[in-house]
């Protein structure tokens, strides 16, 4: 399993945002004893998080972004095909690239590699 830094960095921020909601609540029903109190603590947490948590592992924005296009000459092998091109993943931003390059699948696959090589994620 590969692990993405970014997602975990804000899982682990979104846990520490959840601590004073919970602490909060569990000193506002601790009359009620300890055990309610963080059964409500734990169910209003949640209520709220799941959804933060959802973004945080499904966001598209997260991800590396990708371009294809059809028809296009790939700029390594010189093949008319299907085009892709890493536009934007973490440090790596081509997304104002005044001349962007498009490869085969192939060769999309190497660069990819190459890219892996240097640090950057390409998945």
């Amino acid at each position: 399993m590969q692990i993405n830094f970014k997602r975990y960095a804000l899982y682990l921020l979104r846990w520490q945002a959840s601590t004073p909601i919970l602490a909060g609540v569990g000193i506002i029903l601790a009359a009620m004893g300890q055990i309610v109190a963080a059964i409500v603590a734990n169910l209003i947490g949640g209520l709220v998080f799941f959804w933060v948590d959802q973004y945080i592992f499904t966001s598209q924005a997260l991800a590396a972004q990708w371009e294809v296009k059809e028809n296009i000459r790939c700029v390594d092998c010189g093949n008319v095909t299907r085009g892709y091109r890493l536009v934007r993943s973490g440090d790596y931003d081509k997304s104002e690239d005044k001349a962007p390059e498009f490869r085969c699948e192939a060769c999309s696959k190497k660069k990819s590699e190459a890219l892996k090589n240097k640090g950057i994620k390409v998945e």
